[in-house]
């Protein structure tokens, strides 16, 4: 017996219920959910926040051109599909305490410290995924079916302070598969905090995208080491493919 299959067979005993231990078995579709996180103008569009920062949103655009069969095979499978975005910048009208002061519901002073040493007048001269603007619109073809749930965040984390874990609960599902931007932001936010929160983490390498192929690659590394099992659009949709194609024929 290898090494590998023996903590395998310890794994099971100690746990309190059966691990799963394949990725065909992570991405039942019955308890697997696609995460499809940020893919918004601002971090993927010419014009958008990255874009005039100074950043190349090509990497980002050829995953975004890649998920909609991954979306597709999910929804065939019965996997649930939900939608995160940021909405970062109320920066309008006037404070009602300060009529000077414009509106400004959740950047906090640390954040807004950070973005003026760093960001190119990002968050500070120019909002940011702004409610109800083209910025802050789903980039593309990347948009949700009426009755798909929407989660809206103001932090990297997908968890932080939403509804996304009373979502994924109710839909009693233990696997999340991470899409979208920035693979060493938002998404490996999220899928840290997914882990810790007891969920398997799929973590889509070439559904994720970021502005340095660098940033990118030491991203996969550190999940596939500590927080999920890395692999591809390919591989998931053979398996969702082979689902559907069952749940057709049993009809």
């Amino acid at each position: 017996m290898t090494e590998p299959s023996k903590d395998f067979e310890i794994a099971a005993r100690l746990s309190h219920v059966p691990p799963l231990t394949t990725l065909r078995e992570k991405l039942e579709p019955s308890h697997a959910a696609l995460i499809v996180i940020d893919v918004q103008n601002d971090f993927c569009a010419v014009g958008g926040m990255m874009s005039k920062e100074g950043f190349d949103v090509a990497d980002a655009q050829k995953a975004a051109s890649r998920l909609p069969t991954l979306i597709a095979a999910a929804r065939s499978a019965g996997a649930l599909v939900v939608f995160v975005r940021n909405v970062y910048s109320t920066n309008v009208g006037a404070n009602s305490a300060n009529p000077n002061k414009p509106a400004n519901m959740f950047l906090s002073d640390s954040w807004l410290e950070q973005a003026a040493r760093t960001r190119k007048g990002s968050y500070t001269r120019r909002q940011v995924c702004a409610e109800g603007s083209w910025e802050g619109d789903f980039y593309g073809d990347i948009r949700p079916l009426p009755g798909e749930p929407i989660v809206t965040k103001h932090r990297y984390s997908a968890f932080y302070n939403t509804d996304l874990d009373s979502i994924l609960r109710a839909h009693a599902i233990r696997t999340i598969v991470l899409t979208g931007v920035a693979t060493n932001v938002c998404v490996e936010t999220t899928a840290r905090e997914g882990f810790v929160r007891d969920y398997y983490v799929v973590f889509v390498s070439d559904g994720t995208a970021t502005y340095s192929a660098e940033d990118h690659k030491a991203t996969l590394k550190n999940i596939d080491r500590f927080f999920g099992q890395v692999t591809t659009i390919a591989d998931i949709v053979s398996i969702w493919t082979a689902d559907a194609n069952r749940h057709r024929a049993a009809e």
